[in-house]
């Protein structure tokens, strides 16, 4: 890496934008909290933390949106870390400010709820996603472990 991307860099991670950035780490901190009963204030965050373990804890910042009183994460097309560990653990984490939220991820496989989805994506972020085809892409609905039977 060359001086100036590294000075980039360390400028980012101090001046507090290392939220924003795409580097992993391993199991996030903070207290395990019980579900709310609607998510909004989580689903306002632009980015939240994210934690799969199949094996070793890997978290990564992703952007959330919820569709009908669930949270959604999206890999779009890309199967990356964090998606090939759900297909071996589908029990995530979510870390929200100081409170961790425990989940099942659910891959999403409806075209109507990927369109609500792709919708509320939308007016978040103000773009739709980049591939719009559910069976080639990697979407998550959230669902609580409280929910659980």
């Amino acid at each position: 890496m060359g001086k100036i991307h590294l000075i980039l860099l360390s400028g980012l991670l101090f001046s507090g934008c290392a939220e924003y950035l795409p580097i992993s780490g391993g199991q996030i901190k903070g207290v395990v909290t019980p579900a709310p009963e609607q998510w909004g204030a989580v689903a306002d965050d632009k980015i939240i933390q994210f934690e799969t373990n199949a094996g070793e804890a890997y978290s990564v910042n992703l952007w959330v949106v919820e569709v009908s009183g669930s949270l959604h994460v999206f890999a779009g097309d890309k199967r990356a870390n964090w998606v090939e560990d759900i297909e071996q653990n589908p029990n995530v984490r979510l870390r929200a400010d100081t409170s961790i939220f425990e989940f099942e991820a659910v891959r999403v496989s409806d075209a109507q709820e990927f369109e609500l989805f792709a919708q509320a994506w939308e007016a978040k972020y103000g773009n739709r996603p980049r591939n719009e085809n559910v069976d080639e892409t990697y979407l998550y609905r959230l669902r609580s472990l409280a929910e659980l039977p």
